[in-house]
């Protein structure tokens, strides 16, 4: 049947293109995106004819704005050599193009990089076949690098080319670049314990190679990551490390980084003083303009940090100041985690209807993100949990712990089946019912009162 296809005279009609077209689409698992074939296959003027026909002829089918094809067809019609296609080599640069843009939230290109939440699959697939394949190029490891960069921006996920990267020589060009990207979409996913042991590895390479920049960054990374397993003591003393090295170099919002690495391993280590201290001294050095991201973590972990310390009106107004800014830069992981910190104070206070709706707020950031759907999973428990409604509890806290054992997040796995076990032990020695509680609430501020407007 399929030879048929290929043999009839209205797939001959299409020209030679047509047979090689087939093959790149068949090499993708997603197949091609209807939105990007102009730009995909710049050097084929007919695409959406020979598209048309390819599914006329049942070789292709259309699915979710893909164009694909059924697996028997795309064992039988990919490229055996994909080195030899030009046109999945032309293919491959586009990809790469679209890679190599700089993500930063202040730029237009940010929201463009968005992309990649669609199309992940494929660039995947495209950079591990590359990998194996053109080890020796620098372009398909850059490649790498960005594609992970992307990742952990939009859409983070585990990926398969860790051992591959971890294999490079030490002296690949790359290498350093890769290891570091990878250990950022690590801690995006919430394991700890393989960031810190890749970080390990960066921050040795970094320290051979001479380059004291890099290492400073690294230390504020591995201080988050010993933060994130507890270990508050390692991650004082990395960043502080961090902070030391970046007034060498006088650059203030790298200074900046490590100070609110500092006081959020500090805050984590329950020396709020100090904390303070620290994340206030980020926000002060930090410029009016052109650091908006660094002044938005700023003002969250003040906000994080007088919380902490009770002091309610000070933890809103920095929480505030931070959401304002997070709006203004679209972007949904930093909205998350500020929607998040206001519903931690407030569930904290035993506020729960105002916590409950920052929790959903905050669940609507993280669409494509698993772990900080889980993270907010995990505290809406906890939530549910303090006003002895165990069954709603149990469901959130089963439903985090799913997503924190898939991605290898280990102590906030711990910290979730801990709190599974007090979500049964109350469930089992009830104390008080969940009518009863819901009558004792305080009244409290509710999001509405919140000065900025949704």
């Amino acid at each position: 049947m399929m030879e048929l296809s290929l043999a009839s005279p209205l797939f001959q009609e299409l020209g030679p293109d047509a047979r090689e077209l087939l093959g790149v689409i068949a090499f993708f698992p997603q197949g091609v995106n209807e939105e990007n074939v102009d730009w995909l296959f710049p050097t084929i003027s007919d695409e959406p004819n020979m598209f048309d026909k390819f599914c006329v002829l049942s070789l292709t089918y259309r699915s979710n704005g893909f164009i694909t094809m059924l697996a028997p067809l795309r064992d039988y019609l990919r490229h055996k050599d994909p080195m030899s296609s030009l046109l999945l080599s032309t293919t491959k640069e586009c990809y790469f193009s679209w890679l190599s843009t700089y993500i930063h939230p202040d730029r237009p290109s940010f929201e463009e990089s968005r992309w990649i939440t669609s199309e992940d699959v494929n660039v995947e697939h495209l950079l591990d076949v590359f990998t194996s394949i053109d080890a020796n190029s620098k372009d398909v490891w850059d490649a790498c690098a960005e594609f992970m960069d992307h990742l952990e921006w939009h859409k983070p996920r585990s990926v398969m080319l860790g051992p591959k990267i971890e294999m490079l020589p030490d002296n690949h060009p790359s290498k350093a670049e890769c290891l570091d990207k990878l250990s950022l979409l690590l801690g995006a996913i919430g394991n700890q314990a393989e960031r810190k042991r890749i970080l390990t590895r960066t921050l040795n390479l970094r320290r051979e190679q001479g380059d004291d920049f890099e290492v400073a960054r690294i230390l504020c990374d591995l201080s988050a990551a010993n933060r994130g397993m507890g270990l508050y003591k390692e991650g004082i003393e990395q960043a502080k490390e961090s902070l030391e090295i970046f007034k060498q170099f006088g650059y203030t919002a790298n200074r900046a980084l490590s100070l609110i690495s500092l006081a959020r391993a500090l805050h984590g280590a329950k020396q709020l003083d100090a904390a303070e201290e620290a994340a206030s001294l980020a926000i002060d050095i930090l410029p009016e303009k052109g650091e908006k991201l660094r002044v938005c973590e700023g003002h969250r972990t003040l906000g994080e940090i007088y919380g902490s310390k009770g002091d309610t009106e000070k933890a809103i107004y920095h929480l505030e100041v931070a959401l304002e800014i997070a709006l203004s830069l679209n972007m949904d992981n930093n909205l998350f985690w500020v929607y998040r910190a206001l519903a931690e104070l407030f569930s904290r206070e035993g506020r729960f209807d105002d916590a409950h709706a920052y929790i959903e707020r905050a669940k609507s950031h993280a669409i494509d993100d698993a772990y900080n759907l889980g993270r907010a999973q995990e505290l809406q428990a906890s939530s549910w949990y303090e006003q002895h409604m165990f069954e709603k509890a149990r469901s959130e806290a089963s439903h985090a712990a799913d997503v924190f054992e898939n991605f290898g997040a280990a102590h906030d796995l711990a910290r979730c089946r801990e709190l599974l076990q007090r979500i049964d032990e109350g469930t089992n020695n009830p104390v008080v019912s969940e009518s009863d509680v819901n009558g004792e609430l305080l009244e409290v501020l509710s999001p509405a009162s919140i000065n900025v407007s949704f």
